[in-house]
């Protein structure tokens, strides 16, 4: 592979803040470490992801500011150029939020969680770096400086509810540990980007959740999104090898920033960012006309998704937009589903599938 040459001084880039990185969490040294860890991770990706999005010749510049795009745009375009898959961005997003907290104010990242996300990052490091530039990160880093635990990795699920468990411990009248349960709160929050675009955690996020759990409320109310969230682990020792991985769960209601709402569930922050996408720039993006679009919005049930479609209302006006999931989706299904099939079936005028055509939702 011909390398270009700014590609290759950001993956350069790239591979030194992940040096860094696995050298912090491997330190003897405590102190700032979990920050260390996370600080560089982040860049480690977005110098990783910006390679990749030159190598392909996509602007990394924002042309109006004449400055670098930044994280969160970095991984929304390589969503559409790289071909990122929703669990691998969601593992970006999460360790971004997680850093975010750790950069701005403070939050709690356990041991078994740090180790989960660090693995899963050298892991998703691997992958890209394959994918992207036909080299395997053994080729840079030997296995022996790679992320280490003296505990395999544990499921998610379970590494969640421990936090939920302690938390609530560490809420009990009497205790004057709030401000650690409140640092333990928001890790969990910021987890919740592994399901959902535009999580940030606010204060009155945690506010939320800290009365949710002094009621006594279950985990799976409180944040209903992260049931969904697992682990695949193979290999182990330092071979081993972290993916997250989603299944299908109880629908959740979005909310706005300054909705109220009794329990936590996934707040999104600025819901015209998360659907940015109007059904013509969607068709536009997917190179395929506005009809044959909706066909395939229809086939996929895309409108029927709450993660890929809403309605904003301004007055007596009413816009429908996509998110970069209806995107991925459809993108995807182009590759592999029969479009005169699909046309035939779900174009302008066809109410309902018939019995023979495959669903694909």
């Amino acid at each position: 592979m011909k390398l270009r040459r700014e590609a290759g001084i950001l993956k350069r880039k790239a591979i030194a803040s992940l040096r860094c990185a696995t050298k912090a969490f491997n330190s003897f040294e405590d102190d700032g470490r979990v920050t260390d860890v996370l600080l560089h991770l982040q860049h480690a990706f977005e110098m990783l992801l910006k390679a990749a999005l030159v190598q392909r010749r996509v602007p990394a510049f924002d042309r109006k500011l004449g400055q670098a795009i930044g994280f969160e745009k970095c991984v929304n375009l390589c969503s559409e150029h790289v071909k990122l898959t929703g669990e691998e961005a969601g593992t970006l997003r999460a360790i971004d939020a997680l850093r975010d907290d750790q950069q701005h104010w403070y939050n709690y990242v356990s041991e078994g969680l740090l180790y989960t996300h660090a693995r899963a990052a050298v892991t998703l490091f691997d992958d890209l770096l394959q994918r992207e530039f036909e080299e395997r990160l053994v080729d840079h880093l030997p296995h022996r400086v790679l992320p280490i635990s003296s505990e395999p990795p544990r499921d998610i699920q379970l590494l969640i509810d421990e936090e939920y468990r302690q938390i609530g411990e560490l809420l009990q009248p009497g205790r004057r540990r709030r401000p650690e349960a409140q640092a333990r709160i928001r890790s969990l929050l910021a987890i919740e980007a592994h399901v959902a675009e535009g999580v940030q955690v606010s204060r009155k996020d945690v506010a939320r959740v800290q009365r949710a759990i002094l009621a006594g409320k279950p985990r799976g109310q409180v944040f209903p999104r992260l049931g969904v969230l697992g682990t695949e682990v193979a290999g182990d020792g330092v071979q081993v090898t972290v993916r997250f991985s989603k299944t299908k769960g109880a629908p959740v209601r979005l909310v706005a920033a300054d909705e109220d709402v009794e329990a936590a569930a996934v707040r999104e922050v600025d819901l015209q960012r998360k659907y940015h996408w109007s059904p013509s720039e969607l068709a536009t993006k997917l190179k395929v006309t506005g009809p044959r679009a909706l066909a395939l919005r229809r086939y996929l049930k895309i409108d029927e998704d709450p993660a890929c479609r809403h309605t904003f209302v301004f007055g007596s006006q009413k816009h429908v937009r996509f998110s970069d999931n209806a995107f991925s989706r459809m993108r995807d299904a182009l590759e592999t589903v029969d479009m005169t099939e699909v046309w035939e079936n779900f174009g302008p005028g066809r109410r309902r599938r018939p019995e023979g055509l495959a669903d694909n939702a």
